[in-house]
């Protein structure tokens, strides 16, 4: 084995040699061990948003351990005071009323997505239900600048299938029907909030779009495409003065453009396009609605500007602030500006942008605990896939992995493939609190923009097309050679792990492929394709014809069979490897029957597994207690699986809901835990 020798060796100061290996396990035994609270508790702030008319500041931060909203002046954010009183669902998504006199967030009851739309008073801090229904899921459909007194809101109270559309008065609190929806997936309002636009989805998974003239819907569509761009392709906004509409558009091309087209004569051009990847995020002026500024996201996030003003102010930025830029929000007047910096290795600060003076002003740091903590960076690669398709992945390293810096693993280390969710969807660069804790406990950390991900044009997603526990499986095996080919992972010693497709990708990992991995952690991961599509929730009625183009149609034998086949649950017997399932009861998406299925089916064959349920989640946990618990499981499970650092258990499951339903024998430390808690 290769010996590597101090620098000090070059001063004739001969010291004993050292093996890498050795060098490494030092390395991460003498690195501090980050607390699982400090990665996964409540941040200290986050998100902060300017109101419209610059008056005052908001942004999230915890009352009484839940994550609650916090107002101040802008004149003197020391003033701040908490504005909601949330006591157990934290609050995830606000955003300011146009008129600036109210904050406006959704919440669900128990993460059963349900979402309902409330209003507080920033003055007097009284607060409403907007949407007061049950079993309702609420959308905002339409916000404008111009006129503050109301917004579109979408109800399915009626129809649970689809949003019929209401005008919001926001301070009567007065509900007013536009349109009575009866099939119509989305619609696209202008600044005057009319309804100009009607998406409707067609049989072949794509859609076409109708123009609206009151609440009438033409028969002839304006824009049709089918299955192929439909996850490309899709009506942005208007500008203000309603004359030219923007386009997320892949057709004739293969990554989506972003389109400019004038409404009157139809005529179209091309903003921006990149051949590596889609248009992402947009910048548009606040006052004319035109697209001042847009980013694609290849292996990083890269900002061009075509307003040259605003070329200024993002250049300026990205020179003052090192990392990963993001404004959040902007005044009315457009003068001031909240920006987010993540560092990746550090945590995001919040920041005030004055565009007049060039000047910034630090809000906060989201999560001031880890500063000075051992984080590690995160490397982009590009991996090839068997069939030469490029996956781009990221890659974050245990401590003393990389001693030279260069991004180049040293030596091999057990390694977490961590597979992200949709499967629609795809992983960024930037700070990443799992691979943050998995890398500190002394992982190498990689996560795959398999086939199917979104962001890399409509042949890499529509490659994935009814590839689930096929192609889309090989890229991740494919991912784990290529780490062990480069000397990243450790033979035969990578854990799977991942939530929602993740999860069935974990599940697929020990079944399909038993001897690829070491172990498994399912989160509310599917286990039986059939019944998963069976008990999607209503409101994705318009999305169902994807899912069977891209799955399998459970309405033909053949789909069945298929959904049948890239089931995991039907494989169960294979499964020779720990696995450690957690799941929500109020899942609307992965129902609790797809944790119960496979948990039932590895019971019945005497098959070892260990499965954590919590009441009171649903798609993901997002109460801090309850996704703190389980990683305190999870890290348990992969010490005795990986060998790895961990924290202990210690009383992480006593604020927790958690209940042990299988297998806390098969877990370190889980039922002694338990008897804490």
């Amino acid at each position: 084995m290769r010996t590597m020798f101090f620098a000090a060796v070059a001063a004739l100061a001969i010291l004993p040699s050292v093996t890498q290996a050795q060098t490494a396990a030092q390395a991460v035994a003498s690195t501090p061990l980050i607390e699982r609270a400090k990665l996964f508790g409540n941040p200290s702030r986050g998100r902060g948003l300017i109101s419209p008319d610059g008056k005052w500041l908001a942004w999230g931060a915890p009352r009484d351990g839940v994550m609650n909203i916090w107002v101040a002046p802008r004149s003197d954010p020391s003033q701040a005071k908490p504005l909601t009183q949330e006591k157990t669902r934290p609050i995830r998504s606000f955003f300011w009323s146009p008129d600036s006199a109210s904050i406006l967030f959704i919440n669900d009851k128990g993460g059963d997505e349900n979402f309902l739309l409330y209003g507080v008073d920033v003055v007097s801090g009284v607060q409403r239900a907007l949407t007061p229904f049950e079993k309702t899921r609420a959308q905002i459909l339409g916000i404008s600048r111009n006129f503050k007194d109301r917004i579109l809101v979408g109800l399915n109270n009626r129809d649970p299938r689809w949003h019929d559309v209401y005008s919001l008065d926001l301070k009567t609190g007065e509900l007013k029907l536009v349109f009575k929806n009866e099939g119509y997936a989305g619609f696209v309002a202008d600044e005057t909030l009319t309804l100009r636009l009607a998406q409707k989805a067609r049989v072949d998974g794509g859609a076409d779009y109708f123009r609206m003239v009151g609440d009438k819907v033409e028969p002839t569509p304006i824009v049709s495409y089918g299955l192929d761009d439909s996850l490309t392709t899709a009506a942005l906004g208007f500008t203000t003065d309603g004359k030219t509409l923007y386009w997320l558009d892949s057709r004739g091309r293969d990554t989506a453009a972003l389109v400019a087209q004038d409404v009157a004569g139809g005529q179209t051009k091309i903003v921006a396009q990149d051949a590596k990847a889609d248009i992402g995020q947009i910048l548009a002026d606040p006052k004319t609605g035109a697209i001042q500024a847009y980013a694609v996201n290849y292996l990083r996030n890269t900002w061009t500007a075509v307003d040259p003003t605003v070329k200024a102010d993002l250049d300026f930025l990205q020179q003052q602030l090192k990392g990963e830029i993001n404004v959040t929000s902007r005044t009315d007047a457009d003068d001031l500006w909240t920006v987010v910096v993540d560092p990746v290795s550090a945590p995001s600060a919040n920041y005030l942008y004055d565009r007049k003076t060039r000047s910034l002003t630090k809000l906060f740091v989201t999560r001031p605990e880890l500063e000075g903590q051992p984080l590690q960076p995160m490397q982009p690669v590009e991996i090839k896939a068997r069939d030469g398709l490029t996956l781009v992945s990221y890659l974050t390293l245990p401590p003393g992995a990389d001693a030279n810096g260069d991004g180049k693993a040293d030596k091999p280390a057990p390694m977490v493939l961590f597979v992200h969710g949709g499967p629609w969807a795809r992983d960024f660069y930037g700070y990443n609190s799992y691979h943050q804790w998995l890398a500190n406990r002394g992982y190498a950390v990689l996560s795959v923009n398999y086939r199917a991900s979104t962001g890399f044009g409509k042949t890499f997603i529509n490659a994935g097309n009814l590839e689930w526990a096929g192609k889309m499986h090989d890229d991740l095996i494919d991912a784990v050679k290529w780490a062990e080919a480069n000397g990243v992972a450790a033979p035969k010693q990578t854990a799977i792990m991942g939530g929602s497709y993740g999860g069935y990708a974990t599940l697929v990992g020990l079944t399909y492929t038993p001897e690829a991995f070491a172990c498994g952690v399912d989160i509310v991961g599917p286990s039986n394709l059939e019944t998963l599509l069976k008990t999607i929730p209503p409101y994705w009625e318009a999305g169902k014809q994807q899912f069977y183009k891209r799955m399998g149609d459970p309405t033909t034998p053949a789909g069945v069979a298929m959904l049948k086949d890239r089931s995991p649950v039907y494989r169960a017997g294979a499964i020779t490897k720990p696995l450690l399932i957690g799941q929500g009861a109020n899942d609307p998406r992965v129902n609790q029957a797809e944790s119960d299925q496979i948990v039932a089916a590895m019971q019945a064959k005497n098959i070892p597994v260990t499965y954590v349920l919590f009441p009171d989640e649903g798609h993901g946990f997002a109460r801090p207690e309850n996704n703190i618990a389980f990683n305190a499981v999870t890290e348990q499970f992969l010490k005795g699986c990986l060998g790895g650092r961990s924290e202990p258990i210690g009383e992480a499951l006593k604020p927790s809901t958690a209940q042990v339903k299988a297998g806390a024998e098969f877990t370190p430390g889980l039922k002694d835990a338990l008897a804490m808690k």
